[in-house]
């Protein structure tokens, strides 16, 4: 009889035990759920979608590059392609030259090119002259710009009909606005009037933006650093170099520095030289080099020429190149990939090189 309510008492307490797993779990799960959709709900508020087909663009007045002002509605009765822009934005800079050779086209298609752009007239000038944009350039009121242009990075471009309603989805990024100018001036059969038979659209001719792959040459350079002296990639052949795109501006660039002061501290005859690649001006480098402890060479792109030529428009990236000038990984984008990436480097030797090579 004792055994038995024994074994009752046993199989009770498991049972209660059971539950209070089976229910903390459900308390667990039903948490997750919740965070999910807060993360769903977030990024869908994050995502800018812009205005929908058919809905009126707000008027603007800004000054053009000479002062003058410039209202949308000086031009209803055109169709408008209208680029978010900044001088300063890789991607921009990029595109300049295909979109100025559709300005002719644009024309006879009855479509005005208008640039609403950040920064200052000079550098929005001096972009414009280098491409052969000659379309009006208004320069954006950073307090005020137009509501739909609020939240929206560059370039970014929308396509309005002669009423000044939007005729195309809003365009986002290198891709799709050259796509968005090829559809204005394509007659209604959908073909390009500037191109041959068989001739590869722009949108097509995939440019590379997502940084040159491991077994490329990496490019050449020959660059002042911030104390006025000349560093050229080719005098570390015969060494593997870490080659880091910063900017004085960027917070994970500033988060990545010290990181990599330290690791070159530590390890400079381990094998591994370091070279930073900044935008800006020699004083803002040379500032944040001190302010981080940096002593490896920190050298000077102008905007980015160089990240052109490595195919790659962000930072921090970081290319990892081997001791015959060739890149051993794709590119490292971030803080975190990019230490990773370094240590890498370190820690991997001709053994690493000629398996890659194989």
């Amino acid at each position: 009889m004792f055994a038995d309510i024994l074994l009752v008492l046993i199989l009770i307490s498991i049972w209660v035990g059971l539950y209070g797993v089976v229910k903390q779990q459900g308390r667990i799960l039903l948490r997750l759920d919740r965070l999910d959709e807060h993360r769903e709900a977030a990024h869908e508020k994050e995502e800018p979608s812009g205005l929908p087909v058919g809905a009126g663009f707000p008027s603007f007045r800004l000054p053009d590059l000479n002062g003058a002002m410039t209202s949308l509605d000086d031009f209803r009765g055109e169709r408008v392609l209208l680029v978010n822009w900044s001088p300063d934005c890789g991607y921009c800079e990029m595109i300049a030259a295909d979109l100025a050779r559709l300005q002719s086209d644009f024309r006879k298609r009855n479509v005005r090119l208008l640039l609403i752009a950040h920064g200052d007239p000079e550098s929005n000038r001096k972009l414009a002259a280098q491409s052969g944009l000659t379309c009006p350039v208004l320069l954006l009121k950073e307090d005020a710009p137009p509501e739909p242009l609020r939240h929206m990075g560059t370039p970014v471009a929308y396509l309005l009909d002669a009423e000044g309603r939007v005729a195309r989805p809003c365009a986002v990024g290198a891709e799709d606005v050259p796509a968005l100018a090829r559809s204005a001036i394509a007659d209604p059969g959908g073909r390009d009037p500037r191109r041959l038979p068989g001739e590869q659209p722009l949108e097509a001719s995939r440019i590379l933006r997502d940084g040159l792959k491991a077994g490329a040459p990496a490019p050449a350079f020959r660059l002042p650093d911030i104390h006025g002296r000349t560093v050229a990639l080719d005098d570390y052949r015969g060494r593997r170099v870490l080659l880091v795109f910063s900017d004085p501006h960027c917070g994970p660039c500033d988060e990545l520095a010290p990181r990599l002061a330290d690791l070159h501290l530590q390890h400079r005859h381990n094998g591994l030289d370091f070279i930073m690649i900044g935008r800006g001006d020699a004083g803002e480098n040379r500032r944040k080099a001190e302010q981080f402890g940096i002593q490896f060479p920190v050298v000077l792109q102008e905007k980015w020429k160089l990240s052109k030529q490595y195919g790659i428009f962000a930072t921090p990236v970081a290319f990892l190149v081997g001791e015959d000038g060739v890149i051993l990984k794709n590119v490292a984008v971030g803080a975190e990939a990019i230490t990773a990436l370094a240590h890498e480097g370190l820690g991997k030797g001709k053994d690493w090189e000629s398996a890659f090579s194989s």
